[in-house]
């Protein structure tokens, strides 16, 4: 354990101490696609043709992490992987009003585990875009919906090192459909979004047999004080030193009907489809370092939560319904280190009570932010408080250190 701490530190004092300069280039081929938002400091490594009929630009990132962790019970274990691996390709095909994004991912723990019979889930995001000036965004494909805040940013403009249990329980993530998104964001003045999507209901590279169940989701986005700094809702922490006060609060529903997973779009087969409502409402502030964010989701079904096998009834599998809040509050030195807090909160629905669980979860990081988001080193401890019907309850922790990088 000891020789486990002491490498961390050798580590990320190494890294924090790193002078590293980057002459950027001022061309701008930066999409900033609402429906697909992605931290970079820089551009990517862009290419246009000679006749400007074709742009492609190419991003990659990776995240590797190593982590002791502990569960109440069990011995002590040590885990290292490589936990996203990304590329990215985007641009437009003729003219700049016509984009398109590709997103690929290769880690193992991204992908998920490979079964017989079912896809190889290597394709994140593959959506056409049809923007006809700077207010509306129409796509077509997969990509992530319009949900809770934490899920839409990518998880490469994160401040700890995962997003919370509640993101991992009730978000909506991503499907394949159509979405509008109607953008009106401003420096200094009252700014606001809106954005729609009907699609599958099904998750992302779905080829289960049709059905005639869809979802909804629609969400409001508005801005008291105007449009964050680059694009700054898009990612957390205040690294850009606000230097006004800025303010988002948002609110998002879905409605997914005839869904066959225990969280909609994620989780194992159902063995009978439920039609779920999900309420997704956020609020971030930030200022001179100083950022805050909160969050609030839901998820209810239309029927009991608990599904059978009709074949064998002793075989069951639920729909993850309850809610939870999440709150995160944050400073960012003017040397870029960056201390976190992050508190949350998950309460199981009263069908699933006897099933699973309810759960609080504080994490305490500090970030060396070297190139922004895009190159920096992590360093977090979590502890999980499990509470169990029967009253019993479990204390789990773990001590993450992690380094991502990017382009």
């Amino acid at each position: 354990m000891k020789l486990f701490f002491a490498f961390i530190c050798i580590l990320f004092l190494n890294f924090s101490c790193a002078q590293i300069t980057i002459n950027q280039s001022k061309i701008d081929n930066d999409l900033k696609l609402s429906a697909l938002p992605y931290y970079s400091f820089g551009k990517g490594l862009g290419l246009t043709s000679p006749d400007s009929l074709f742009q492609l630009n190419i991003r990659f990132r990776m995240q590797n992490r190593v982590t002791y962790i502990e569960n109440d019970g069990e011995n002590g274990a040590y885990d290292g992987q490589i936990r996203r691996l990304r590329l990215r390709f985007d641009g437009y095909v003729g003219n700049p009003k016509f984009l398109y994004a590709i997103q690929l991912s290769f880690a193992p723990g991204d992908v998920g585990e490979i079964k017989e019979g079912e896809n190889l889930n290597i394709i994140r995001d593959a959506v056409v875009f049809y923007r006809p000036n700077n207010h509306w965004n129409i796509s077509f494909g997969q990509t992530k919906l319009p949900g809770n805040r934490q899920r839409v940013n990518s998880s490469g403009g994160l401040q700890l090192t995962d997003r919370t249990i509640n993101n991992a329980r009730f978000t909506i993530d991503r499907d394949f459909g159509f979405q509008v998104h109607n953008i009106n964001e401003y420096t200094d003045k009252f700014s606001y979004n809106l954005k729609t999507a009907i699609s599958s209901g099904e998750g992302r590279n779905s080829t289960d047999n049709p059905d005639d169940g869809i979802a909804i989701t629609g969400k409001a986005e508005l801005f008291p004080f105007g449009a964050f700094a680059k694009d700054g809702t898009n990612f957390e922490g205040d690294i850009v030193r606000e230097k006004k006060p800025k303010l988002m609060v948002s609110g998002a529903f879905q409605q997914n009907n005839q869904a066959r997973r225990t969280q909609g779009q994620l989780g194992n087969d159902l063995f009978e489809p439920r039609t779920m409502k999900s309420v997704l409402l956020d609020a971030m502030f930030k200022y001179n370092g100083w950022a805050a964010m909160t969050s609030y989701m839901s998820r209810t079904t239309n029927d009991n939560a608990v599904t059978f096998n009709p074949l064998n009834l002793s075989e069951s599998n639920y729909v993850f319904v309850g809610n939870g809040f999440d709150y995160q509050l944050s400073y960012n030195t003017k040397t870029n280190y960056e201390f976190i807090g992050r508190y949350s909160i998950q309460k199981v629905g009263n069908d699933i009570e006897q099933l699973t669980p309810n759960t609080k979860q504080f994490s305490l990081g500090l970030t060396k932010y070297i190139w922004e988001h895009s190159f920096k080193v992590q360093g977090e401890i979590n502890y999980d408080v499990l509470d169990f019907y029967d009253g019993t309850s479990k204390n789990n922790w773990y001590v993450r250190f992690q380094i991502e990088i990017g382009i």
